[in-house]
């Protein structure tokens, strides 16, 4: 899985963390839980803030 797989990434960190609020998680959290994720497969030095906004905001999506 790359960056750019913005939904299936937010998708994946739903399952990992449930109880998290999307809304309430900074980017650096973000970034850590995203490289964390098994079938993550990308170079870290490839997010930026634009990514992680994305990410966050699908992932906001995916909850509600």
């Amino acid at each position: 899985m790359k960056w750019t797989e913005v939904e299936e990434i937010a998708i994946q960190l739903a399952d990992a963390h449930p109880e998290v609020d999307p809304l309430k998680v900074n980017f650096v959290d973000l970034m850590r839980w995203v490289i964390a994720l098994p079938e993550f497969d990308d170079d870290p030095k490839h997010c930026g803030e634009r990514i992680l906004e994305a990410i966050q905001q699908a992932w906001i999506d995916e909850a509600a």
